[in-house]
């Protein structure tokens, strides 16, 4: 889990900045047919589930 939770982060993160440069990833592209205010708060909430996770599992082996 603390794998999935770094990848979705990560993939958050990168979501909230790209389209600052006009660019976009591909595979999260139907975020913008819901308008950019919910676009924001999906790559909002995939990046603090990304968060939670990784911090939630961090210290388990």
């Amino acid at each position: 889990m603390k794998e999935l939770g770094l990848g979705l982060l990560l993939v958050g993160l990168i979501s909230l900045v790209l389209p600052f440069t006009g660019m976009n990833f591909i595979f999260l592209s139907w975020i913008e047919q819901w308008g950019a205010t919910i676009g924001w708060v999906i790559r909002a909430g995939i990046t603090l589930l990304g968060l939670a996770l990784w911090l939630g599992f961090k210290n388990r082996d």
